[in-house]
């Protein structure tokens, strides 16, 4: 499933009836569109679940390629923006998993994504004297 529309939107009852009709998948295309409750019913039963901040990251990401581009001067083929978009998109997948795998909660893309996010934030701040 890739629910797109808008926040909130997969309740609980919709995650039961979606595991029950055998999804295995489900990547949020939105900000959120997933109820924390329907979240914890699929990340019980094993379905895949893919949060929004990491699955919607690819948007950010070609912003921030558009901007290496105009900054440059420089315009990449649409080959080359795919390239690395899939590049970006892959180490995003890898840092969610690993970090998810390093404190204790493997397979858990939403802990993966809030922690890896959190140390990066908390990194940068700490390399730039701020705590």
């Amino acid at each position: 499933a890739f629910p797109c529309a808008t926040e909130n939107e997969i309740t609980a009852a919709d995650a039961k009836a979606l595991i029950e009709n055998g999804c295995g998948l489900v990547s949020e295309g939105a900000n959120m569109p997933t109820q924390p409750a329907a979240v914890k019913i699929f990340q019980k039963s094993g379905l895949l679940f893919g949060p929004g901040k990491a699955a919607n990251a690819g948007g950010v990401a070609v912003s921030g390629l558009e901007m290496a581009q105009n900054a440059q001067h420089v315009t990449w083929t649409r080959e080359e923006v795919d390239r690395r978009l899939s590049d970006i998109m892959r180490e995003i997948h890898s840092q969610a998993y690993g970090v998810a795998e390093e404190y204790g909660r493997p397979g858990n893309y939403v802990d993966g994504a809030n922690i890896a996010g959190f140390v990066k934030v908390a990194n940068a701040m700490l390399d730039q004297g701020l705590v």
